[in-house]
């Protein structure tokens, strides 16, 4: 018997399906400090997981430039790519329980990520996941405004023919929860994945989660109580 009050269920994926935040995260605070760009484990989260790729360079580009570096680099993201992408491919694994929750849920489900399509299509087929969210699996690089811009989850609702009141998503970004709370959406916030510190918890309800939740197992018994 259904007992929550969700219509439709919008999942993020990197850190939420799939357990890739750890490996992006220290590539990325790796690489930046390399250029100059140093940044604390638990402020990197709060102000860059869950941007969408522009959004996420414009940002950078604003503390480079402040910093008085100058432009940018233009091959900034071919760099974080070659570093990071190997990883990906020999590591990248499914966060348990996902599939299942998923699986539970009676109503519509779908994929909102930041993730550009291909890469993001990719984190979905080497961890078997493609199958339970194919054809709703969307992109931040199909609307006009990535996270933490409403635009992609109501991109996502709109597919799956839900409004955005009754739509739940699954979130582990303080991004994210911005943008699903911009989108009229409910929001949990989800610290399963590996790069979760002792804080995330704190900062997603303050982002305006109604809840977070450390696993998947957790937020199935939340959803589906027997």
């Amino acid at each position: 018997m259904t007992t929550h009050p969700y219509a439709a269920l919008i999942f993020d994926c990197d850190g939420v399906l799939v357990d890739s935040e750890t490996i992006h995260v220290a590539v990325e605070i790796a690489l930046l400090a390399e250029m100059g760009l140093a940044y604390e484990w638990d402020i990197y989260l709060s102000r860059f997981v869950g941007l969408g790729v522009p959004e996420f360079h414009a940002a950078l580009a604003e503390d480079y430039a402040a910093l008085g570096y100058g432009p940018f680099p233009d091959d900034f993201g071919p760099r974080l790519h070659a570093r990071a992408w190997p990883r990906i491919e020999a590591e990248l694994k499914a966060l348990p329980g996902a599939a299942a929750v998923a699986a539970k849920f009676s109503g519509p489900i779908a994929v909102a990520s930041s993730s550009i399509t291909p890469k993001l299509r990719r984190k979905l087929e080497l961890t078997g996941l493609t199958e339970t969210f194919a054809p709703h699996i969307y992109s931040a690089d199909q609307v006009a405004r990535g996270k933490p811009s409403p635009d992609l989850f109501l991109f996502a609702a709109d597919n799956i023919k839900s409004a955005p009141a009754t739509c739940l998503v699954i979130e582990d970004s303080v991004n994210g929860v911005k943008a699903a709370r911009a989108a009229g959406m409910t929001a949990f916030g989800f610290t399963g994945g590996g790069h979760a510190d002792a804080g995330l918890c704190e900062r997603l309800i303050a982002a305006g989660a109604v809840a977070s939740f450390d696993s998947h197992d957790a937020i199935a018994a939340h959803l589906f109580p027997s």
